[in-house]
């Protein structure tokens, strides 16, 4: 039986593993919270967050007197161990968790205080020395050191996304480079519209994402804001005045994160508008990603029978029983993604809805939802940047003769002849399978030189 140690609550006496550097209130929680099987080391931002902010809440603590600087200075080096990547791996509660996030706090003071205690020549469990709740989390409440993680650990998240779409967008951009004399027929419902370039297909997918990377960055912005210092609803309570001032400017400092005191610590405490807001910019990258997808599935359909205007690169076989095949896996798992960042926003619409009176106690659950939409949005961009479209090729030949047997042409001709004779052209040119041009001529509207000379694909399409 493996060695345990005995740890005691205002609940009684339960034993933990003797190697642990958690300790009991972490055991209960793992206990409490079996939920998602996911734990909260796995999300490397958020564990830094935590380590950043009980290291500048023991530097301010020390500042004004309300903690010993020999303890300080040992949980410091506690935290910078989980700063440098240590010990990720005692972060063992569940993402998803009641408390309002209670346990992930505790868990951290646990692991920071054996750690400490380490530091300081002392063995695991020796709180007589310096303890979880009295030292480490001095002048601190789960209600203002969590959230407070989850900001940072959002703020550096949707960096990676913002990065990542503008990598798609510049790949975006250089096919629509590439492409921008391809012409080939638009299409409006599905069907035949008007002329226009391949390249300007592409420039307008590029254009709607450089609109969402200006609105992430100000989502992201706002994550900035903060409510360190507030304790439990905001009054400040346990929480000397000195402390109070100087722990934002301190876990700035030694995060290189520049997060800012919030202005009313009560409002901060209870408002979880931040994460709504980034929640539904995010969602709104989803469905671009995903119209973009669909569009690349559609325009890539076939080989034969499919629209097949582009060629998608081959990833890997597409069917276990049809030979050859090859299928659009790489926009189909973008869709896939977007899928479940539009559900994420709702989970995270629906939790901060539901926070009443000084506190939301459902952070957790929209802190998991929008850590997985951070995550999966960027893996999504940049695989749908890498695999798919620095790969694509035109169907250089059916783009040629669809545009040189369109009817779509005729729509140049309602300034000279008219809506009605022009549908009269495009009728017969679909029943008798002939051109626009020859049409033009059987009806006695004008010959086929005149009609060459007033259309043109290339022109029409940068008309």
């Amino acid at each position: 039986m493996a060695e345990t140690r005995i740890e005691r609550d205002f609940l009684g006496e339960k034993a933990v593993p003797a190697n642990a550097y958690w300790g009991v209130h972490t055991a209960r929680a793992i206990e409490n919270f079996p939920i998602s099987r996911q734990q909260i080391g796995s999300y490397p931002d958020f564990i830094r967050a935590l380590a950043w902010v009980k290291k500048a809440a023991a530097r301010a603590n020390a500042a004004c007197g309300a903690l010993d600087a020999r303890l300080a200075e040992a949980i410091e080096q506690a935290c910078d161990d989980i700063i440098a990547g240590q010990l990720h791996d005692q972060f063992v509660v569940d993402v998803i968790q009641g408390g309002a996030g209670t346990s992930t706090n505790m868990n951290a003071n646990e692991v920071i205080a054996n750690r400490a205690l380490e530091h300081l020549g002392e063995s695991r469990g020796q709180y007589g020395v310096l303890h979880p709740n009295d030292h480490v989390n001095a002048s601190q409440s789960t209600n203002d050191v969590y959230p407070t993680a989850l900001h940072m650990a959002a703020w550096m998240g949707a960096g990676r996304v913002i990065e990542a779409v503008a990598a798609l967008r510049g790949a975006i951009e250089a096919k629509a480079a590439e492409f921008h004399a391809v012409v080939k027929i638009g299409r409006t419902q599905l069907q035949d519209a008007v002329p226009m370039t391949l390249g300007q297909e592409f420039q307008a997918f590029a254009s709607m994402l450089a609109a969402e990377e200006a609105r992430l960055q100000e989502s992201r912005e706002l994550m900035l804001e903060i409510n360190l210092g507030a304790t439990a609803i905001g009054t400040s309570i346990n929480a000397p005045q000195a402390y109070v001032d100087r722990v934002a400017p301190e876990l700035a400092a030694v995060s290189g994160v520049p997060v800012r005191a919030a202005g009313n610590l009560i409002a901060a405490t209870q408002d979880t508008g931040a994460f709504v807001q980034m929640s539904g910019v995010l969602k709104q990258i989803a469905c671009k990603l995903s119209k973009i997808s669909n569009d690349l599935r559609l325009l890539s359909s076939g080989p034969q029978t499919g629209i097949g205007d582009i060629l998608l690169p081959a990833r890997q076989a597409g069917s276990s029983i049809m030979p050859g095949k090859v299928n659009p896996v790489i926009p189909e798992v973008v869709n896939q993604v977007a899928f479940e960042v539009i559900g994420n926003d709702v989970t995270i619409a629906m939790a901060s809805e539901a926070g009443q009176l000084q506190l939301n106690a459902f952070e957790p659950v929209m802190g998991w939802a929008l850590f997985r939409s951070l995550e999966h949005l960027a893996a999504a961009c940049s695989t749908l940047q890498v695999n798919c479209i620095e790969g694509i090729a035109i169907n250089e030949e059916a783009l040629a003769r669809r545009v040189s047997e369109s009817v779509t042409l005729a729509t140049a001709l309602n300034p000279v002849i008219g809506y009605e004779k022009a549908a009269q052209i495009v009728k017969l040119a679909l029943r008798e399978k002939i051109s626009v041009g020859a049409a033009a001529e059987q009806l006695g509207v004008m010959s086929q030189g005149e009609l060459s000379r007033l259309v043109s694909a290339q022109l029409l399409a940068n008309a």
